[in-house]
């Protein structure tokens, strides 16, 4: 095994092989939080069919100015991950890099999970999406997490505006006559708009072929942003042998999950009980700062949720979970 790597993006935010202890506390705040953004957004509604002002985000070339800076194509960017299982955790027989806490269990390196099908987003959330939802709803968002240029990762973002995010989108995307048709059935028929839990993430970094990193089982330069000194626009490192044509998976910015951190096997009802004794949050992916042995897609980190860094950030799913 590889010694366990070193802290990461600042206080709050840790890549840990031992299970956290219980911080209750943390975890009331963080509900605070929730409360207070959901509050704003209640008081600070958006018709469904208003757009974002005009501003220098609608010339971005590749997302719709008239649909919440979202990619253009026929799905605004989510991307279909088929039902079925992949297989997650390491095998340090199978990547020399892998870490303690990317263990299944004590009698097995690696589990199956069975998921069902989800879409998720092809590139992490961007400044101009963001942008978007706090002109939308007054969110008091620190300033540094809405500046920048608009097809950069939206980055010093708390968990809790992750999730308010999440939840603003679905509205307009069940509400708005921009919505494509596929699109709005899906969230008609009861799937939600909101971060990934970590299996559904590692899912879609790796396939089903049990890959190390997103585009294969070899450490290369070129298919991803890190090891580097700043963070580039989404989709700027081409990966065409990337697991289902996903940008950034590995590097750019750490991004945030709806799963709490902890102790493998994985238990898609470890995401819903007992969440007052892990009020840390996994973050997946590595960025742009971090090693090659930190952008693997079995990668586990952890991140308290009023943290805010350059480093970290988030992209969406489509869920049934």
């Amino acid at each position: 095994m590889s010694d366990k790597p070193k802290s990461v993006a600042g206080s709050g935010a840790i890549v840990s092989e031992e299970k956290m202890p219980g911080r209750t506390v943390g975890f009331v705040i963080m509900f605070l939080m929730i409360a207070a953004v959901a509050v704003i957004l209640s008081r600070h509604g958006e018709p469904a069919d208003s757009m974002p002002a005009a501003s220098v985000d609608q010339s971005l070339d590749g997302f719709r100015s008239d649909a919440w800076m979202l990619p253009d194509d026929e799905m605004l960017g989510f991307v279909e991950i088929a039902a079925g299982t992949f297989t997650m955790g390491s095998n340090p027989a199978l990547d020399r890099m892998a870490y303690e806490n990317e263990r299944w269990s004590s009698t097995s390196r690696q589990g199956a999970v069975d998921l069902p099908t989800f879409y998720i987003s092809r590139y992490e959330v961007t400044i101009a999406q963001f942008r978007a939802f706090a002109r939308a709803t007054g969110l008091p968002a620190d300033i540094r997490a809405i500046v920048g240029p608009g097809d950069y990762p939206v980055a010093n973002i708390t968990w809790p505006e992750a999730l308010a995010y999440g939840r603003w989108l679905q509205r307009q995307l069940q509400q708005s006559t921009q919505t494509p048709a596929a699109l709005k059935q899906l969230l008609q028929a009861g799937a939600r708009l909101t971060l990934p839990s970590e299996a559904e993430w590692e899912k879609a970094a790796r396939s089903v072929d049990g890959r190390v990193f997103p585009w294969g089982s070899q450490p290369q330069s070129g298919r991803a942003n890190f090891a580097s000194s700043a963070v580039v626009g989404v989709g700027s490192s081409a990966c065409d042998s990337c697991a289902y044509g996903l940008s950034d998976m590995s590097g750019n910015v750490w991004e945030i999950t709806r799963s709490p951190l902890q102790d493998y096997p994985y238990d898609p009802a470890d995401d819903r009980n007992n969440l007052a004794d892990d009020a840390l949050w996994v973050m997946r992916g590595g960025s742009y700062a971090d090693a090659i042995n930190n952008v693997r897609a079995a990668v586990r980190g952890g991140v308290d949720p009023g943290v805010r860094s350059d480093s970290i950030g988030f992209r969406l799913v489509i869920t049934t979970l």
